[in-house]
């Protein structure tokens, strides 16, 4: 809990698993997880980052593009986190 623990990781490890090829630029993170400063998702990376959770790839382009994608530590931790979310999902249906 201490690596995830935090308020924005568990979206964005969300959001980098459901995306369609699991690599995401830096500023669709900013759209898609909603409320977050660009400070937040930025230490947040670079937290998850130095977890070994996902990888950070730049490019040398103008302007600079930035990808991240899940680490084999991060797959792993995908199946828990849908297990959560059914689970999640079962109690606000009242089950």
């Amino acid at each position: 809990m201490k690596i995830i623990g935090q308020k924005w990781k568990l979206p964005i490890l969300w959001y980098i698993a459901d995306a369609e090829n699991q690599t995401v630029r830096y500023k669709e993170l900013e759209r898609r997880v909603v409320g977050i400063t660009a400070t937040m998702l930025t230490k947040c990376l670079r937290e998850l980052e130095a977890d070994k959770l996902i990888h950070r790839t730049q490019y040398n382009t103008i302007p600079p593009t930035v990808e991240y994608s899940l680490m084999e530590r991060g797959k792993s931790l995908i199946p828990a986190l849908e297990s959560v979310y059914e689970w999640a999902e079962k109690q606000m249906a009242g089950e």
